[in-house]
């Protein structure tokens, strides 16, 4: 009289049943080429620019018609139909997320270290008119 193993090895090799461990070696595989496939799609958009980036100020700095505080923000890039706006998150502050639209002007390469292009106005405000983050295929032009 056969076991119930020896009945279920008896039918995997006559291509009845996949056994147990064999199924478990699938969902690992399958999900570990989500998990990367998910990572390598992370980060870059198709436009040549991250979605988030951090950036220090030293002082005030204009962008728009907004005053930002000196400190450390979070920018994320995203799109409202065809307008490329960013989002200034101040790290660490309680105050209101600023949205300023922008465009993008693509470089010939990526960015080897991150660029902020100032003015000085009239005010002697600092008027923030495009930054360049490191290994990015594009600069953010604030209109």
């Amino acid at each position: 009289m056969l076991g119930v193993s020896a009945c279920v090895a008896e039918r995997d090799r006559i291509g009845g049943f996949i056994p147990m461990q064999s199924w478990k070696w699938l969902v690992v595989t399958l999900a570990c080429v989500l998990g990367v496939s998910v990572l390598a799609s992370a980060g870059k958009n198709t436009m040549g620019v991250a979605d988030q980036q951090r950036i220090t100020f030293t002082g005030t700095v204009r962008i728009g018609d907004v005053l930002l505080p000196k400190g450390d923000y979070e920018i994320r890039h995203v799109m409202e139909g065809e307008n490329h706006i960013m989002v200034f998150h101040q790290l660490n502050s309680k105050s209101q997320d600023v949205r300023v639209k922008c465009s993008l002007q693509p470089l010939g390469q990526k960015a080897d270290q991150t660029q902020k292009i100032y003015t000085v106005n009239s005010a002697n405000e600092q008027v923030m008119q495009a930054i360049i983050f490191r290994g990015d295929t594009a600069k953010h032009v604030f209109e």
